[in-house]
């Protein structure tokens, strides 16, 4: 209370006998207790550098006679001293939290000149080829088929592709695009992911930016959500996992990754969401030019939200409230909260929808997926000095059918099962999963009984 009362007035406090004074309203209601605690004390401010803010308070209590050991009233010279003390933590605080903020500033430009070395905007050249050429049909690619596979693709149809689901979704109308900053923003989305990597590369982010194609229009979920809502949902899909390094935000915090100082949480969410800004702003990537700054701002909300929630740790905490409201007919479609949930549950379904597709492809996913799983597994004995988990781990690759099941039980089922709830035209994700489930439960079924004959 008494340092509280020295914040406020920013000046020293000297009291001989606390219950003796009576400029405080507690010292009479408390006297009993603090006659037998407290008897004389000195307070004094500890101020930043500029002498406008107190940042802490330094507080002496019951200073001590040498000669009869009683308790006596602290003199002049002890505020002196005590003031010379306090500036000096003072300065102490300061250089700790300067020390901080340069420290985050050299982790952050680290970071950048890492980013901004590999990657870089889409050519002139390499635009103008995609803006030449002719974009095919939505039906010829099958892109509203919740089967699609990018397999048969070329990486120039894959960026045609993504040029026909926001020709089709009618943002590029809608939203005053121009067609060549429409083609060199795919092309440098494109760019900044990373090739080398096994499965979180671009034919992911078009995947995934396919399926939720695919839920707006064969799911029937255009016609629930704004045109703003659309745009958000497919610039978040393409983007949600820009430069991705092959690697989970576990590691990038064990391994003291600069990245890991920039966020607390969600490390890698909060990075792609800003190599997304980062082209969103670049000169000919201006995709959102023509909206107005309330669209503007609320548009890069969403699509920062919708990023986030990509992190299966945020899913895990949100899946819950969104669940019971549509199994007791709770959700709202114009409460804002309950489509932000809506969302992120579709920017889920959608990052994790190879688990839906036929079986041929999902078994081939399931390899790419194990590789860069594996890959993070080697560096974690190699550089960290530590067992990876059996999702990590290349000796457990026979344990892979039994973690899939795992998987499809704890992250898939129910998510799958509430949008087909929602709306019907959504069950071929939900079937898919489920057909994807039993061949899973098969193959791990098979294994035990290799291992059980193997054993006898």
């Amino acid at each position: 209370m008494y340092a509280q009362y020295v914040k406020n007035t920013m000046g020293p406090l000297n009291i001989g006998d606390i219950s003796k004074d009576k400029r405080f309203p507690w010292t009479n209601e408390n006297a009993e207790n603090s006659n037998k605690q407290i008897k004389s004390l000195l307070c004094t401010p500890i101020k930043n550098g500029k002498k406008d803010k107190v940042i802490g308070v330094c507080q002496l209590v019951n200073k001590m006679d040498d000669v009869t050991g009683k308790i006596k009233a602290f003199n002049r010279n002890d505020e002196q001293f005590l003031e010379a003390f306090a500036i000096f933590c003072g300065l102490g605080i300061q250089n700790t939290q300067m020390y901080e903020t340069v420290d985050r500033a050299m982790a952050k430009q680290v970071v950048t000149l890492e980013v901004l070395s590999y990657h870089a905007s889409a050519s002139e050249e390499d635009t103008r080829e995609l803006q030449a050429a002719k974009v095919p049909s939505a039906q010829s690619l099958k892109l509203i088929d919740f089967s699609f596979s990018d397999f048969e693709l070329s990486d120039m149809e894959t960026t045609l592709a993504t040029i026909r689901m926001f020709m089709d979704l009618n943002l590029v109308q809608n939203f005053q695009m121009k067609y060549e900053d429409l083609c060199q923003w795919v092309l440098s989305v494109k760019k900044n992911y990373r090739k080398h990597i096994a499965y979180h590369n671009w034919r992911h982010a078009f995947n995934t930016s396919q399926c939720m194609f695919a839920v707006l229009k064969s799911g029937r979920i255009q016609n629930k959500l704004n045109d703003l809502e659309m745009l958000a949902l497919m610039i978040a899909t393409l983007c949600h996992d820009l430069d991705h390094r092959g690697v989970n935000n576990s590691y990038i915090q064990r391994s003291e990754h600069p990245l890991a100082q920039l966020y607390c949480h969600s490390t890698m969410e909060h990075h792609h969401f800003d190599q997304c800004l980062m082209i969103l702003n670049s000169p000919g990537n201006q995709i959102l030019s023509g909206l107005s700054l309330e669209e503007y701002r609320t548009t890069l909300k969403m699509i920062e939200r919708a990023i986030l929630a990509t992190d299966l740790a945020l899913y895990m905490k949100k899946r819950g409230e969104f669940f019971e409201l549509t199994k007791n007919s709770q959700f709202i479609w114009e409460d804002e909260h309950h489509r932000d949930l809506l969302r992120s549950m579709l920017m889920t379904a959608c990052d994790i929808s190879a688990i839906t597709k036929p079986w041929p492809v999902q078994r081939r996913v399931a390899e790419l997926v194990a590789t860069e799983f594996f890959e993070q597994g080697d560096k974690e004995r190699k550089e960290l000095n530590i067992e990876p988990i059996d999702l990590m781990n290349r000796d457990k690759r026979d344990k892979i059918p039994s973690m899939q099941v795992g998987f499809i039980d704890a992250i898939c089922i129910q998510l799958y099962e509430t949008l087909a709830g929602m709306s019907e035209a959504c069950s071929p994700l939900l079937e898919g999963c489920r057909k994807n489930r039993q061949n899973w439960k098969l193959l791990a079924e098979q294994d035990e009984k290799k291992l059980v004959n193997g054993a006898t």
